[in-house]
């Protein structure tokens, strides 16, 4: 107990300047792998810190690393700072009110989530010296995981190959262990060409590009019916092929996200789409090209660590939320549907508490908790080659979509801050408890070993597929 007291008061000294952070880059909203002024905050506070800090982390420009510490286990923190098109929303307003500018907005938390993982790495750096404990600590500023697969990206390029525990968490509703699963998820992108046309003067001599992409639709919604009940496939058009009805279209790109909870279901899966989209271009007379886009594979669990998590989160308790927490909650809430509430607590596993509007307690562990309604994440290709375990921190109000203008609302108030620091905490402790018990590091290894064997890594992004860079614009 002396122990985890320590390293909580290291977190709350520094959580202050990691709270502006937060703010900072929740100010600054940056698509994927464009993140170059949130990337610069985050390398300027490692420099502030005391952290070594290298840049272009696996040649991606937006990708940052701050190393303290020597000898020892090297304990990871994964951040993110990534947004989302489209949700610009102004800061603790209960109504929508989107900002003037770009539009984008951080309406998955991912302001906090890097920010309190910067503070948890902080925190061990300072305990590291304050006891002299052996041990390395880094933190990783992870661009992209919106899509972009900026982890599974930095996995390939071996960034963590000599890393022995990955720690992280994401904004939730609740404060628990992250379910060890996720879906593994591919994105292709299908290209058909065709012939252009008049298409009332000479229909016949056209080849519909637009047509095939139809037919790739069709083909798929009936492939629903023969696919595991946990799968998932969504498509979007990139490019339609124009604006005027009168031309046959004569170039379509379409783009397909393919899931499933495994990765080999998700590749073979993926593998059946490619075939449909062969047909649809056989029956249509036009080609199709593919090209991955990004790819990412499954959460693997590691009980080892989620039980020394839970722990640190039961000894910890809930966020110190008080009455001005909950009215605001509150007001958010009154925007949001009794089905949109429900799904949270549905989410897991839990009844239904229409009058409970924020986090009052510490979610006992369930392996299985949470693996109704699962989205995807490139933590997952981390924890594919190195131990890793997540946890969930209470940063906005029950019922609260993610990717929606109310969470973008709530990522700088202050029942967001402290839900940040309170995960930092549980982040910290638990990262401690590896670096002081030679034990739990070797069950946590041993464990993770024990799931390769059963199935080894394959990365889902094939070798000639690159990061889709953007170049940095100039202020």
């Amino acid at each position: 107990m002396k122990n985890t007291d320590t390293i909580w008061n290291f977190v709350e000294a520094r959580h202050q300047p990691m709270i502006a952070l937060s703010d900072a880059v929740w100010d600054i909203p940056e698509l994927n792998y464009g993140e170059f002024r949130s990337c610069a905050l985050h390398a300027e506070a490692l420099r502030r810190e005391g952290f070594r800090v290298a840049h272009d982390v696996g040649g991606l420009p937006t990708a940052v690393m701050g190393e303290a510490g020597d000898g020892g286990p090297v304990i990871a923190f994964l951040g993110e700072y990534d947004a989302l098109p489209g949700l610009s929303q102004a800061a603790g307003v209960a109504a929508h009110q989107p900002l003037a500018g770009d539009g984008n907005g951080h309406g998955c938390g991912h302001n906090l989530l890097g920010s309190a993982s910067l503070l948890a790495a902080t925190a061990v750096k300072d305990w590291l010296a304050a006891t002299g404990t052996p041990g390395r600590v880094r933190y990783y500023g992870c661009p992209a995981e919106e899509g972009g697969a900026g982890k599974g990206f930095m996995v390939r390029a071996g960034v963590f190959d000599d890393v022995d525990v990955a720690i992280t968490w994401h904004p939730s509703h609740f404060a628990t262990i992250f379910p060890p699963a996720s879906l593994a998820n591919l994105r292709i992108d299908f290209t058909f060409t065709g012939r252009a046309s008049h298409a009332a003067a000479a229909p016949f001599l056209g080849r519909s590009a637009l047509d095939a992409a139809e037919l790739l639709n069709i083909g798929v919604n009936y492939l629903r019916e023969h696919m595991l009940p946990s799968s998932r496939i969504h498509y979007a058009y990139q490019d339609a092929g124009g604006v005027a009805p009168n031309v046959v279209q004569s170039r379509t790109v379409i783009r397909y996200t393919v899931r499933a909870t495994e990765l080999d279901d998700m590749l073979a899966l993926a593998d059946r789409v490619r075939k449909i989209a062969d047909g649809a271009a056989l029956m249509t007379e036009t080609t199709v090209t593919s090209q991955v886009i990004s790819g990412m594979a499954n959460l693997l669990g590691n009980p080892p660590l989620e039980a020394a998590m839970q722990a640190n989160l039961e000894r910890l308790g809930p966020p110190p939320f008080d009455e001005a927490d909950r009215i605001f909650a509150t007001s958010i809430r009154a925007t949001l549907t009794k089905e949109e509430i429900a799904a949270a607590f549905k989410a897991m596993d839990l009844p239904v508490d229409p009058d409970k509007p924020l986090c009052d307690t510490i979610l006992p562990w369930s392996e299985t908790r949470g693996r109704s309604m699962l989205g995807s994440t490139d933590v997952g290709d981390v924890s594919w080659v190195v131990p890793t375990v997540q946890a969930l921190g209470a940063t906005c109000a029950i019922g609260t979509p993610f990717h929606s203008w109310q969470l973008t609302a709530q990522g700088k108030s202050p029942l967001a801050h402290k839900g940040m620091v309170h995960v930092a905490k549980v982040m910290a402790a638990t990262a401690a408890d590896v670096l002081r018990d030679e034990t739990l590091l070797a069950r946590a290894k041993h464990d993770h070993a024990e799931r390769l064997k059963r199935q080894p890594y394959v990365s889902p992004i094939p070798a000639d597929v690159q990061p889709p860079l953007v170049v940095e614009q100039a202020a």
